[in-house]
């Protein structure tokens, strides 16, 4: 999961860079409304974590551009605004959810994992490949019943797959979807990265199914 953490506090935003980060998902970090929004022209997210009091311009605004746009990019505000009727704001305005500050970051994860399985992205909660089973509640995948033991990249990019499943992903794509843009890594890790699933896939004895387009990029049909 790509997200698009929008938050003024260089503390705050660094630690759950961090948290997303170790476990797996890309996380870009962006520290007022207006900078929100030019990441949100410039790359493709599946969800948005927002504070509402930002300098430049406030979340409340960058929440009305967005569904201005047409955008139904999943939005779970963390705010430390904790009355009524500022959650009432905004979800009035477009968010999905709200999330008062302090919080642990586990429930920050699993609020961000059911965001990204509403029914609007028709996305099953369990997703299947023969044998395989990819669950992202709980971000694991097994085979036969027994758990892969596949590193958090490793992970995510077999759920990307099957979510996009039939659909040809190009190695930018890939990179786009697992990395953030601050990493210094290249677009070619993808290329390891699917090297190593799918010998993790093969020693399971799930076989090979992403399949190479050459020229075009990566896929399971």
């Amino acid at each position: 999961m790509r997200v698009l953490l929008v938050e003024d506090s260089v503390v705050l935003a660094d630690a759950l860079r961090g948290h997303l980060g170790r476990q797996g998902h890309a996380c870009d970090v962006a520290a007022d409304g207006q900078q929100a929004l030019s990441y949100l022209g410039g790359y493709a997210y599946d969800a948005m974590v927002l504070d509402l009091m930002l300098p430049r311009l406030d979340g409340f605004a960058v929440l009305a551009e967005l569904r201005r746009r047409g955008s139904a990019l999943p939005v779970l505000v963390l705010s430390a605004r904790d009355q009524v009727d500022d959650r009432v704001r905004a979800l009035d305005a477009g968010a999905d959810d709200y999330l008062v500050k302090p919080f642990a970051l586990d429930e920050l994860l699993a609020r961000l994992r059911a965001l990204a399985r509403r029914p609007a992205q028709a996305i099953p909660p369990l997703l299947r490949l023969g044998a395989v089973e990819v669950d992202p509640r709980v971000r694991r995948a097994r085979y036969l019943g027994a758990e892969l033991d596949l590193s958090p990249k490793e992970y995510a990019l077999l759920e990307l797959l099957l979510r996009e499943r039939g659909q040809v992903l190009s190695r930018t794509q890939l990179f786009e979807r697992l990395y953030d843009s601050a990493s210094d890594a290249s677009d070619k890790v993808v290329e390891v990265i699917v090297s190593t699933l799918r010998g993790k896939l093969a020693r399971a004895g799930a076989g090979n199914p992403i399949e190479t387009r050459r020229g075009f990029g990566y896929c399971i049909p």
